[in-house]
Parts: C-alpha cells; structure tokens; sequence
C-alpha cells in the first residue's frame, strides 16, 4: 500500500541535497594567507569524465557530457580567478610533452585521491597531524615550464542515471527498496609550484542543481568547488 513512507522516498529521489564541500587548509597556509596580488595562477584544464547509469545498473562512457563539462567548469574557474588580482596562466594535459610535468599531473590525481581515503575516509594515518599533503619539489619543474607561482587542479569522476534508471528507482521506492543513485564528485587542489605543497583542498558532491554538462549547472558547481578557496 501506498502510504506517507513511500512517498517520502520517492520525493528524495528528485530532491536531492544541494552540493555538499568539506575543505582543508595547509597549516602553513593558515599563517601564509593569501596569494599576493599578481601571483602567478596555472589553471589546469579539469580531469573530467562523465558516464551514463543505465537502467542494469552498468556505466556507459559519454565523451560528449565529459567534454562539454570539463569546457564549462572550466570556464567558470577562469572567471573567478580572472576576478580576482591575481595573473591567469592556463594548461591543457593533452598538449603536455615534458615527461616531469606529465608525470606530475598524474601524480596529482594519486595523492589528490589519498587525501581522500586518508583524510575524510575512516582510515587514518597516525603520522599526519593536521592537513599536510605534496606533491613534492617536483613541482618546480611545473612552475617553471610555465611561469607559475601557484597551480589549481581539478579531478571530477560522476554519472547520470538513464530515464529507465529513475522509473526503476521509482518502482523500487514504492516496494520499500533503494537503489543506488548516480552522483558526481570532485576534488579541487592549490598547490604551491615552489614548494610543491598543497596548500588548499576541497572535496564536492554535486547537488542537483549542479549539472556539469550546462553553462548554469557548471557555474553553480565551481563557486561549490572554490567554497573558502584562498584566492
């Protein structure tokens, strides 16, 4: 029987939360402050790949969403630090051929993941106090190959469920039985190119009225991902 429960559920399932974002800041950087007016700031193009959540519950690659997202946010990331007073540099990871700053880009994706197993995950490591990640002086060589004083890194992995994929969690709500949603989430980093340091860091889950895959859903997405960002 239909009753208040049921409905409540089926409600959930198109009302979902808006973004959520847990930031960390550097301890080095809660003295440091700010970059310094003028400083140097290297957007690096977003790692962004977007699926399609079918109805079997399988995961479809669609290039189009992930490069009409990773072309949205990161125009929005543009904005805002154009706004500010500060000096834009930009890098596209596909047109990298210096093996140290490959290699740095991909090392930026394992230790951005590391911090979130480690730092927001159960798992805790016992020799880190506070928030103290790097990327090593490896950095430099970034920095250099682009005269840069700071870098801003963007890694974003989600899908969207498929119109049968919402019928099937409709009718299994009205059973009593959850299936588990599509959901898009990202980290964002400031990484001192001088000291290779992650300075700041946030981890986002993206609400509804976060869809990439528009001009109005990026924007929205990347003043979440920039929440309490040092800049």
């Amino acid at each position: 029987m239909f009753n208040l429960r049921h409905l409540a559920i089926v409600a959930c399932l198109f009302l979902a939360a808006c973004t959520t974002t847990n930031t960390r800041l550097a301890d080095s950087a809660k003295t440091a402050g700010k970059p310094p007016a003028g400083a140097k700031v290297l957007i690096v193009q977003p790692d962004i790949e977007l699926s399609l959540l079918t109805v079997t519950g399988l995961s479809e690659a669609r290039a189009d969403w992930s490069k009409s997202a990773r072309d949205n946010v990161r125009g929005e990331l543009k904005s805002a630090v154009s706004g500010k007073a500060l000096t834009l540099r930009e890098l596209d990871p596909a047109a990298v051929e210096e093996p140290r700053v490959a290699q740095l880009l991909r090392l930026n994706e394992a230790v951005g993941t590391s911090i979130q197993g480690f730092d927001y995950g159960l798992c805790k490591l016992p020799t880190k106090n506070g928030f103290d990640w790097t990327l090593g002086e490896g950095a430099q060589a970034l920095g250099q190959a682009y005269d840069a004083d700071y870098a801003l890194f963007t890694f974003s992995r989600g899908a969207y469920s498929s119109g049968g994929r919402k019928a099937a969690m409709v009718g299994m709500a009205l059973l009593g039985v959850s299936l588990p949603t599509a959901q898009q989430t990202a980290f964002v980093s400031l990484v001192d190119l001088k000291t290779g340091r992650i300075v700041w860091y946030n981890f986002a889950v993206a609400g509804a009225d976060c869809d990439m895959r528009t001009p109005e859903g990026a924007k929205t997405f990347a003043q979440a991902l920039l929440k309490n960002a040092p800049l």
